[in-house]
Parts: structure tokens; C-alpha cells; sequence
């Protein structure tokens, strides 16, 4: 009730704020274990890839945060578990395949860091879909977050991942490079279209 909560007031602020415009929400799988890569732009990606969506998502945070009493308590409530700065655990790792045994949805940014989309992903989320089964889906994160101006997500259908089921070193990176290469894609495109 608390995440509902909270994204219903979200969702009401950024749509106000930010004039934000979404596409390709039927894209999103209603259940089962859905795995969102999306370019990453700013600290409050994570609020704008949830907030349109009526699925919770979970988010990977670094661990400092969850040192902060009240931070940590909120966090905790919106879906986030504790990452260890400069690389993945293997708790971590067994929390996410947890979630998306339970049909969850997990927000992932495969560049690892904020940026242009101009780095190599990393190949935590591919191992994450072939491990797991989810639905890969790509998102496209356009705009500067300015107040009143125009933000806009463009949610791509699910990846094909059946190709690389056998999880050797070389069909990760050939997955991870069809993420990040149809996310670069949607990113293009969401330019190219702005309004």
C-alpha cells in the first residue's frame, strides 16, 4: 500500500512537472519476471522508469545508503536492496534471481554508471534474463529534467534472448550488446521524434 501510495503522488508530480510523455506501456508484460534496461541519465531515473508503470520495481542501491536510518527505511519500502560499490555480490545476485522467481520486475542500467550511452554495458542483465527467463525490455530515458519541460519514456517491445540460452562468455556479450544496441536505438529514435 505504501509503494502505491507513493506513486500515485509521484506519477501526479511528474506528469505536472516534467509534461511527461510515455510510449509503448503494452509492452510491459501484466506478470511474470520482466527485466527493464533503460539508459541512464540522472539519480531519479528510477523514479520516472516506475512511476508510469502499475508493476512495482525493484532496484540494485549502494550499500552506503542503507547505513541512513530514515533513507534506508524508505528505500526498503519502494523495492530497493543494497548493492556493494564497485561490483555485484553474490547476495545481490541471489536477491534478483529471487525476485524474478516471484514474477517481479527489476529496473536495471546496464551502462553501470550515468552516462551518454556511449560505453560498453555491463553483462549483469543479460545473465539475468538467460538465468531467470524474464522478459527483456529496453527503455529510452529522453530529456534534461528541467521543470515544465518535456521528459519522455519510450518502453520497446521484449527482446528476443532465445539465442543466446546457452549462457556461454561470448553469447552474454553478444546479448549484452543487443540490449544496449536496441536501447541506443530507442534513444535515437525518441530524439529524432521529440516534441
Amino acid at each position: 500500500m505504501f509503494y502505491e501510495i507513493c506513486r500515485s503522488l509521484v506519477r501526479g508530480l511528474i506528469f505536472v512537472m516534467y509534461r511527461l510523455k510515455t510510449e509503448g506501456l503494452e509492452h510491459i508484460p501484466s506478470s511474470g519476471p520482466v527485466i527493464l534496461c533503460s539508459n541512464h541519465l540522472s539519480n531519479l531515473d528510477p523514479v520516472f522508469l516506475a512511476a508510469p508503470l502499475n508493476r512495482r520495481v525493484h532496484y540494485m542501491a549502494k550499500m552506503e545508503l542503507f547505513s541512513i536510518p530514515v533513507l534506508s527505511w524508505l528505500i526498503v519500502k519502494l523495492g530497493a536492496f543494497p548493492v556493494n560499490r564497485g561490483g555485484v555480490s553474490k547476495n545481490s545476485i541471489r536477491t534478483a534471481l529471487q525476485l524474478l522467481s516471484e514474477g517481479k520486475v527489476l529496473g536495471i542500467f546496464p551502462e553501470g554508471t550515468r552516462g551518454k550511452m556511449s560505453g560498453v554495458g555491463k553483462k549483469g542483465a543479460a545473465s539475468l534474463a538467460l538465468k531467470s527467463g524474464a522478459a527483456v525490455i529496453p527503455v529510452a530515458i529522453i530529456g534534461n529534467y528541467r521543470p515544465f519541460r518535456r521528459m519522455k519514456i519510450l518502453y520497446g517491445p521484449p527482446l528476443d534472448m532465445s539465442g543466446f540460452a546457452d549462457g556461454s562468455s561470448e553469447s552474454l556479450e553478444k546479448a549484452t550488446d543487443l540490449i544496449m544496441s536496441t536501447i541506443r536505438h530507442l534513444c535515437e529514435y525518441q530524439t529524432l521524434t521529440k516534441r
